[in-house]
C-alpha cells in the first residue's frame, strides 16, 4: 500500500500485491518497483497475505480489495502492517491525543 505520510495523517494512494520469496529483496529494488506506480508516495505499508506461504493471485487480489475497503474506514488498521518511509526506515503509528 503506497501512502502519503503527513504530520498527523496518512493518506492511501495506491495498492497492489506481490509475492516475495526469501530475503533477497533490498530496499533500493523495492523503491524502483514502487516508483513505477507514478504515485507521489513517501511511505509504504506491507501486509502479509498468509503465514502459510504463497497464495493464489485471485486470493491475493480479493484480500487486497477487502483490506483497502477496511482501511478507508479505519486507518488504525495500518498498525498491523510493516510501515516504512521512502528511505526505508521502519515506522510506527501511534494515535494522537485529541483532548
Amino acid at each position: 500500500m503506497l501512502v502519503e505520510i503527513g504530520e498527523t495523517s496518512i493518506s492511501l494512494l495506491a495498492s497492489s500485491y506481490l509475492h516475495i520469496i526469501g530475503d533477497e529483496t533490498r530496499w533500493p529494488d523495492m523503491v524502483d518497483l514502487l516508483a513505477a506506480s507514478g504515485a507521489p508516495w513517501n511511505g509504504a505499508v506491507f501486509f502479509q497475505g498468509d503465514r502459510g506461504g504463497l497464495i493464489e493471485d485471485a486470493t491475493a487480489r480479493h484480500r487486497l480489495l477487502s483490506l483497502t475497503r477496511h482501511l478507508e474506514g479505519d486507518r488504525s488498521i495500518l498498525k498491523h502492517g510493516e510501515i516504512f518511509n521512502a528511505q526505508g526506515l521502519r515506522m510506527k503509528i501511534d494515535p494522537i491525543d485529541t483532548n
